[in-house]
């Protein structure tokens, strides 16, 4: 049977100074991560785009309303989430 203790869970965060290229195949080629900056811009496209659609020959205006009421919410996140964005020290 095994144990039931438990270890106390440390607070600290560990931080990683470097990534071995055995575990991750794109850090050989000098990049490893997500690029924050390329995935606002890549939101900001998405938006742009759901708002593109818009324009067309539409008989009802339902999709409209889903489609800028989308635009809408993830623009609202993305300026919310640039807002709190932790500012590096």
């Amino acid at each position: 049977m095994a144990a039931t203790d438990l270890d106390k869970a440390s607070t600290e965060r560990a931080v990683a100074t470097s990534v071995d290229p055995a575990e991750v195949p794109s850090a050989a080629w000098g990049w490893s991560g997500e690029s924050r900056k390329a995935a606002r811009i890549a939101a900001w496209v998405v938006v742009v785009a759901l708002l593109g659609m818009t324009i067309g020959n539409h008989q009802g205006h339902v999709e409209d309303i889903f489609l800028v009421g989308l635009a809408g919410l993830m623009a609202l996140l993305l300026v919310v989430d640039s807002l709190t964005q932790r500012v590096p020290k």
